[in-house]
């Protein structure tokens, strides 16, 4: 069976979407939730590890802290530019402060910093707050 491989964001199970499928309110098979909704979720380490490795649709982390200030001011920019996306990308939110273990696995040096994965690998990353054109911009041109 063809299809495009995501993972569920809050059970973490693999997916495989017929492509025809993917605009259509696609969803997990083990748990329902929406696989493209088009708003961010937060995740934990090891969903956003699966996912990274195995989704077929580019994925977007924002690591950030609740105690940041620049954060905090992106955090409603993130939301609109995953609003824009429309289901080109997935974005998703790591906070450091609860998974400390994430900074040192992805070399994480400050905050906010966005990584973008595609194909198994970090194909771009970018640090300090973006206002959203600016988010939707980067993630178009690197992914």
């Amino acid at each position: 069976m063809s299809g495009k491989k995501l993972t569920c964001l809050d059970c973490g199970q693999v997916n495989r979407v017929p492509v025809d499928k993917l605009g259509a309110g696609a969803k997990c098979g083990t748990c329902g939730s929406r696989l493209l909704s088009g708003k961010v979720v937060e995740v934990d380490l090891a969903t956003l590890q699966k996912a990274a490795r195995n989704d077929d649709v580019p994925l977007v982390v924002d690591f950030w802290a609740p105690w940041c200030g620049p954060c905090r001011q992106m955090a409603p920019q993130f939301t609109q530019a995953a609003n824009d996306l429309g289901g080109q990308a997935r974005l998703v939110k790591l906070n450091t402060e609860d998974h400390p273990q994430a900074g040192a696995k992805y070399g994480i040096r400050g905050i906010p910093t966005m990584a973008a994965f595609a194909g198994g690998k970090e194909k771009a990353r970018q640090s300090g707050a973006m206002p959203s054109a600016s988010i939707v911009s980067w993630v178009r041109q690197n992914l």
